[in-house]
């Protein structure tokens, strides 16, 4: 857990000064703040973390329990400074600096506190771990996770923590970082470290973006796969997200411990009132080992803060996949959460309702075929949306697969 300290200048800053503006204390770290996006989508998440016992540890517990989420997990320190991050945003809300002091998430939330919840991770539908953990927890956690075949995601936090997914790559089964963290994370699982990502400046045009950003980072995206990971959420923030896989993949330890919560269950209702039955893609059908990337643009927002973001998309597929969405869905999800993200001071907004998450899903419209090599678009609707195709062209290597789309 973490407490984020958000500073947004009223003016433009000045080096060297102050400048009028607002100053917000707020609940953060990714896990945490997928937690909370996970409790306000109807599942009920496990946080396992640690804070100090200080001003800033009983504001997050106090939050915490106020929204009736177990702490149990949560290790209450005495000395310890509360994991602090410190954030100064321009006046668009994009991050200008930031510091982060989270040592103690390293050097009390050890494989020890782990351990004693090891039956609770073992009959979870999934572990979501965050790259704050020291070395020696993420093994230990992912150690747990895999003698049970709990399926593990790995959140990478930043570009310096996200090499930690070297030691323990072989037991993550899902990773959702961003572009630069996916180069970083290629590159310290390869000998090499070839992989490299320059951004294209100044494009307006959203197709060659998405083009650029696949060729920069599809050898990055294979490679992984190649290393047993089995499904990547590559985050390209107003580009949307690519999803990478194998197209028979199932990566839900058991479906039915995935039960249908009332949130899913009025989500999926409403999905189904927005698009044909068998229009979002299964790819868990037996018979294939192919791989396939699909992009789903991000929806238009209106920006308050961007922080949060990332966090509230992981947490809004979580949700889905652990309340029976298959992977389509819950990607679509997790994008129209964000969505709601954004256009909130907070970083997790206040609460979410089924209505105005479903009626900004957007299916991918975009999906590379590996035969070809290529993208092929798809035509949007005037709502926006991908019309339904009985099939595609017989010289398409994928129409079965992507049929009924």
């Amino acid at each position: 857990m973490v407490l984020d300290i958000h500073a947004k200048p009223s003016v433009a800053p000045h080096p060297g000064t102050t400048v009028p503006g607002m100053v917000k204390y707020i609940g953060g770290g990714v896990a945490r703040n997928i937690a909370e996006c996970m409790a306000k989508l109807g599942t009920r998440p496990l946080m396992i973390s640690v804070v100090g016992n200080d001003m800033a540890g009983d504001f997050l517990l106090k939050y915490w329990r106020s929204a009736q989420l177990c702490t149990d997990g949560i290790l209450q320190v005495h000395d310890v400074t509360t994991p602090v991050v410190s954030n100064v945003f321009d006046g668009s809300g994009e991050l200008i600096a930031g510091i982060a002091s989270v040592q103690a998430v390293e050097t009390f939330l050890t494989p020890s506190w782990i351990y004693q919840f090891s039956c609770l991770i073992s009959t979870a539908p999934l572990l979501m771990l965050d790259a704050n953990l020291s070395p020696q927890s993420l093994e230990a956690a992912c150690k747990i996770a895999y003698e049970s075949g709990v399926p593990v995601l790995f959140e990478p936090v930043s570009v310096v923590k996200s090499s930690r997914i070297a030691p323990i790559a072989q037991h993550i089964t899902c990773t959702s970082p961003n572009e630069i963290e996916l180069v970083a994370m290629a590159n310290a699982l390869s000998t090499q470290g070839k992989y490299n990502f320059i951004k294209l400046e100044q494009c307006n045009n959203k197709t060659e973006a998405v083009d650029h950003l696949f060729k920069m980072l599809s050898p990055a995206m294979f490679f992984l796969l190649e290393k047993g990971i089995k499904l990547l959420l590559v985050t390209l923030g107003s580009n949307g997200v690519f999803i990478c896989c194998k197209e028979h993949i199932n990566i839900m330890k058991d479906q039915q411990m995935c039960r249908m919560t009332p949130f899913s269950t009025q989500l999926l209702k409403k999905l189904e009132g927005c698009f044909p039955p068998g229009t979002f893609v299964n790819l868990s059908r037996e018979g294939s080992s192919r791989t396939c990337v699909f992009h789903l643009p991000a929806t238009s927002a209106s920006v308050i803060s961007l922080t949060g973001a990332g966090d509230c998309l992981v947490g809004g597929v979580l949700s889905s996949l652990c309340g029976g969405l298959d992977i389509m869905q819950s990607v679509a999800v997790g994008i129209a959460t964000a969505k709601a993200s954004v256009e909130s001071e907070a970083n997790i907004p206040a609460n979410f309702s089924t209505a105005s998450i479903a009626e900004v899903v957007h299916f991918p419209h975009k999906t590379w075929f590996p035969k070809t090599r290529s993208f092929r678009s798809f035509p949007l609707d005037q709502n926006g949306r991908v019309p339904t195709y009985q099939t595609l062209p017989p010289t398409v290597h994928m129409t079965k697969f992507l049929q009924p789309i």
